[in-house]
């Protein structure tokens, strides 16, 4: 492909994203107003059975004299009223907008408030499926903001749910600033390639080494390596230099990621992560983008590999950062029950070489 169609693909590709955006947020204006009748219809009937002592038969006389006042309204069924009634109790604060939905990560103690933003803004459909599939508020908060970040269909989210994408995001959290810095597509993408945790077990090692040591028996080991990071990458070299401004810069390992189609440099670090780390990760990838990126390569990628992490610490380092960063722990002992298959493998072996 020439360079001139990849230019012009480019530029399909960012208007037609840029209009399916703009259909998005007037959808999503009109089915607010709705979401909002919806919870004030269910708060009024939750508020008058509390004050009158009515039942739930209230209900079925709603829907018939609603159906009755107004002949062509959709969505006023008995079984949706007494869906808006469980709405309006489960988010029983205002679900009116004060300010803009916050992200997942910025605020921890006002996850209330965050949640009765989000589902102000899902369809209705979506709001149904996660009161009967989703009762956890962590998790429903997690499965709502995906929804707006994706733009999930119903089913997309059905398929989350029982996929446990929530369970499977703490499971293995991953720090890194991808879905600020990089388009959407390539920020999932970048999402699945990079883990947050590298298994280095095949190493051997059994007492503390230097990071240049660790690094030297990675190199030894360099297809054990890249197998353990995953398909598409390859090697390019370690002790990568850098020459800029008269002065000589080297990264830790240089790979490509085919996929991605992007330089990924790795730093390792042999102690806890600290916040300088993301300075020079993030020099090193200007000049990376500067010196050795081509015309047709996307942003270089950079991944902090080091002993220990703290995510608090992770995402604040992160914070105002612009280039894709990512930091992910490693392990050097294998996981107990590969350390066992790896065992009997080697006395299979050595019983064969008897015989």
């Amino acid at each position: 492909m020439s360079k001139e169609i990849e230019k012009y693909q480019s530029l399909l590709g960012d208007i037609k994203t840029a209009i399916q955006q703009a259909r998005l947020r007037a959808v999503l204006a009109v089915n607010t107003e709705l979401i909002l009748l919806y919870w004030q219809t269910g708060k009024m009937i939750a508020e008058r059975q509390k004050q009158e002592g009515w039942s739930a038969k209230v209900i079925p006389r709603l829907a018939i004299d609603l159906r009755n006042e107004f002949t062509n309204l959709k969505g006023f069924s008995e079984r949706n009223l007494g869906y808006m009634l469980r709405f309006a109790q489960e988010y029983p604060e205002s679900l009116i907008l004060q300010q803009p939905v916050a992200k997942l990560e910025s605020i921890k103690t006002e996850s209330s408030v965050i949640l009765q933003q989000l589902v102000a803004k899902l369809p209705w459909g979506h709001n149904i499926l996660l009161m009967e599939k989703v009762k956890d508020k962590s998790a429903r908060l997690y499965y709502a903001q995906q929804t707006i970040e994706k733009s999930w269909s119903r089913d997309l989210l059905l398929n989350a749910i029982k996929m446990d994408r929530y369970g499977h995001s703490i499971a293995q959290s991953k720090t890194h600033n991808f879905s600020s810095t990089l388009p959407e597509i390539r920020a999932d993408y970048a999402n699945e390639v990079f883990k947050s945790s590298y298994n280095l077990g095949f190493l051997g090692i059994t007492e503390p080494v230097k990071e240049l040591e660790l690094e030297n028996r990675l190199i030894a080991k360099i297809r054990a390596f890249v197998l353990e990071l995953g398909k598409g990458f390859s090697f390019i070299g370690n002790q990568y230099r850098l020459e800029y401004n008269g002065k000589e810069y080297f990264v830790d390992m240089l790979f490509f990621h085919r996929g991605l189609r992007s330089l990924v440099a790795i730093e390792l670090k042999i102690g806890s992560f600290k916040a300088e780390y993301v300075g020079k990760m993030n020099l090193y990838l200007s000049l990376l983008d500067l010196l050795e990126k081509s015309e047709s390569e996307n942003p270089s990628i950079g991944i902090i590999l080091c002993a220990d992490k703290d995510h608090l610490d992770v995402e604040i380092a992160l914070q105002d950062i612009n280039k894709p960063i990512g930091v992910a722990e490693y392990q050097l002992l294998l996981p107990q029950a590969e350390l066992q298959m790896l065992v009997l493998s080697e006395l299979n072996a050595e019983y064969e070489n008897k015989q």
